[in-house]
């Protein structure tokens, strides 16, 4: 990143600006501490009712921030004069279900048959935790968050359906209602968490081997954490196969000029 500014304390249209220029390429957790981030999908026009469904009928990993229209790659409520095709660190590329590679901007695939999909991400409460107390490891490491695939089924729509993604941060035993309690005020960012405790109850053999992101260690006295996780649409697009799909690098987020306090419940 070629800024002398901390990361945490960027603005969104500067950090985007950094991200269009080539000059950021890193996962967004901390970046721009108080604003929202947000999960990316770009599909064809012929798949975006079936996934708009998906997401209505799966709002835990999936919480709709904003549709575009066909072609525009521009989300106007959140972040406007913002261009999804260049500014976001990183991105994925699907073709037919299989990933083809990943991409620092899309601008060759873009069509005027794309539709873009903003998901809220778990990114935006962690400055609300820090402000309770609650540490966040991954944060404290300097890495990813870590993310893994369950068993737990989502609900089909259409074409798309696939199992619950979830990310995983260890709080204290003692610190876990208060975790709950902050992140539950924030639902379109995915809320509360789904599940704590033994990852096995959710299907997750490894905890030190997760799907997505970097394994975090988890110290004595603590209690995995796991939140819904918006690469789970990267799971179900594996099962709709379509034609293309783009997504974001999972933990490289589409930072938006929202405030968090503006989508806390």
């Amino acid at each position: 990143m070629m800024s002398s500014e901390p990361i945490a304390q960027l603005a969104p249209g500067a950090l985007r600006a950094l991200c269009r220029a080539g000059e950021y390429r890193s996962p967004t957790a901390g970046a721009c501490l108080g604003y929202t981030q947000a999960n990316l999908v770009m599909l064809p026009k012929a798949y975006a009712y079936d996934f708009l469904l998906f997401c209505q009928r799966n709002p835990k990993p999936c919480p709709l921030l904003e549709v575009t229209d066909a072609g525009d790659p521009c989300p106007a409520r959140f972040a406007p004069g913002s261009d999804l095709r260049k500014d976001t660190p990183r991105y994925r590329v699907f073709s037919n279900g299989q990933l083809q590679g990943e991409k620092d901007d899309i601008c060759e695939l873009w069509s005027d048959d794309m539709v873009s999909f903003l998901l809220g991400c778990s990114f935006t409460f962690e400055s609300a935790l820090l402000a309770a107390g609650i540490a966040v490891r991954h944060l404290e490491q300097g890495t990813n968050v870590p993310m893994y695939e369950t068993q737990v089924p989502c609900a089909p729509a259409g074409v798309f359906r696939g199992n619950l993604v979830v990310s995983m941060r260890p709080v204290p035993a003692q610190q876990v209602p208060a975790a709950v309690l902050v992140t539950g005020r924030y639902p379109r960012v995915h809320g509360a968490p789904v599940h704590v405790g033994d990852p096995a109850r959710i299907g997750i053999e490894h905890i030190d081997r997760p799907d997505f992101g970097e394994a975090v260690a988890i110290q004595a006295g603590e209690l995995p954490v796991f939140w819904a996780c918006g690469v789970t649409p990267q799971v179900a697009l594996a099962n709709a196969a379509p034609e293309l799909a783009i997504t974001h690098a999972p933990g490289y987020m589409f930072v938006t000029d929202v405030p968090d306090t503006d989508i806390a419940g």
